[in-house]
């Protein structure tokens, strides 16, 4: 989400899908230990698929911290902007983070 400034107008799930599947085996160091039988496994992707979307549901549903709120509010006050919509934890610190920045230029 990051990659498109959580703007979810960009998001594709084509994307997502390559961007998973190229971490998966380029970098997750558990995917090199299963073995190839394994990995065509349609019990195996139904499974890998359903631990993905319990992931992405933890972080959608996860509510920004009373500090992470707080600090939010002080960057947007800082900066003299509008306030800034976000649904979760990781949406808040992406804006937060993208904020900082912003006050270092």
């Amino acid at each position: 989400m990051e990659t498109i400034g959580w703007d979810e107008k960009k998001y594709s799930l084509e994307d997502f899908i390559i961007y998973w599947r190229d971490y998966a085996q380029k970098s997750a160091s558990w995917f090199v230990k299963i073995d190839d039988g394994m990995k065509s496994s349609p019990d195996f992707h139904k499974a890998l698929a359903e631990k993905i979307n319990e992931v992405i549901e933890k972080i959608l549903t996860e509510a920004p911290t009373k500090k992470e709120i707080r600090e939010l509010e002080e960057l947007i006050k800082q900066l003299k902007i509008d306030d800034i919509d976000y649904s979760c934890r990781m949406e808040a610190k992406y804006h937060i983070e993208r904020l900082k920045k912003k006050l270092e230029t």
